[in-house]
């Protein structure tokens, strides 16, 4: 018994210890490395690194040089087990307000161990709420716009059901 207390308590120290000595900055500038190759770059004017997070606050995002989105705050924690990236008050630029909403005061992502094939996402903003999936085995979107408000912009896009709007694409 003592030998399983003792494994136990190790696995957790160097779990622990895995978490808080992590690099996240350089895992982040590795992310950012990677989406400068398909032409999206990001200009952070504060980058906060925790025992389990990384925050990036003001964040601008770029596309093939446009400025197309200004958000607030962008919070990553991870738990190994676990990870989860939260934006909140995320504006869209003027030029691009027909085709998707220009606010979204929250979105999240999770990620878990449990079912490592699937990433869960809600967001709430001026499209009122939304839930969904993306599965990563059948490379499938699945999102459903339960409390829909202001979504002309979207409809085209989007398929009638019995709860409200869904969206729904592959890549």
């Amino acid at each position: 018994m003592q030998m399983v207390k003792k494994s136990f308590i190790l696995f957790i120290l160097i779990w622990m210890a895995i978490l808080i000595f992590m690099p996240k900055k350089a895992f982040y500038y590795k992310l950012e490395e990677a989406l400068a190759k398909h032409e999206i770059l990001f200009n952070e004017a504060h980058i906060d690194e925790g025992l389990f997070t990384l925050n990036l606050k003001q964040v601008t995002v770029y596309f093939k040089g446009m400025n197309i989105a200004t958000i607030e705050e962008v919070k990553l924690v991870t738990f190994l087990f676990y990870s989860a990236i939260e934006l909140k008050s995320i504006d869209i630029e003027d030029s691009l307000k027909t085709m998707v909403p220009q606010k979204t005061k929250k979105a999240l992502a999770v990620h878990s161990i449990l079912s490592p094939l699937d990433v869960f996402v809600e967001a709430q903003g001026s499209f009122g709420e939304m839930v969904g999936s993306i599965d990563l085995n059948k490379r499938k979107v699945y999102l459903d716009f339960n409390e829909s408000k202001n979504i002309e912009m979207l409809k085209p896009q989007l398929k009638k059901s019995e709860k409200g709007w869904v969206y729904e694409t592959s890549f």
